[in-house]
């Protein structure tokens, strides 16, 4: 099922997210409905949030990646089958050179900047048959879960974006909060709740 995709300024957004047990309602359903939504809005990643639940959970599929032409084929097959859903992540740590790429995001549609974050995490997390995992990940997959892990600790990209360009997007950030853009994909705008 395709769920509408909460719109920057809904406070949901800036939640920090509680975890959850493997007896979460529906779970299940829930993972496949967010990677259902997150496919059919051409994202890479969606987190709980983002569908206006603050709970520790987002879901991640990178193949769209794997035809980028400036990685290795060794990442390009990597990223052609990283799916993935992550409950009750925790990023243990952070490490190598910081780098920029050009991120977006669903809840801030026709918003791109580059942010930099660095280029290694390590992070434990559940899947979500609750099994537990640590894994060691690099480049644009590490990319993908920082960026969700973010929202998952009520953290929105644009937060990491200089005084400049937030100044620069503050009109389009207004509109996507008033509701005056019209994505192709199903959103709920802070000032309207409902489309």
């Amino acid at each position: 099922m395709i769920l509408p995709i909460v719109g920057y300024g809904d406070p949901v957004l800036r939640k920090v997210g509680e975890n959850i047990s493997p007896d979460y309602p529906q779970l299940a359903q829930l993972v496949e409905n967010m990677f259902e939504t997150m496919h059919r809005a051409n994202g890479v990643g969606l987190a709980a949030p983002q569908i206006g639940l603050a709970i520790r959970l987002f879901v991640v599929d990178c193949a769209p990646f794997a035809d980028n032409e400036d990685i290795s084929e060794e990442e390009a097959l990597f990223l052609s089958t990283f799916k993935k859903a992550f409950i009750n992540a925790k990023i243990t740590l952070e490490e190598g050179e910081e780098w920029a790429f050009n991120e977006g995001c669903l809840s801030i549609p026709d918003v791109n900047e580059d942010v930099y974050r660095k280029e290694w995490i390590t992070l434990e997390y559940y899947d979500e048959n609750f099994e537990k995992h640590s894994a060691k990940i690099g480049g644009l997959a590490a990319r993908v879960i920082q960026h969700e892990y973010d929202h998952i600790e009520g953290i929105l990209f644009t937060d990491k974006i200089s005084s400049l360009k937030k100044r620069l997007n503050a009109r389009r950030l207004q509109n996507i909060f008033e509701g005056k853009i019209v994505p192709n994909y199903k959103m709920k705008f802070a000032s309207k709740k409902s489309r």
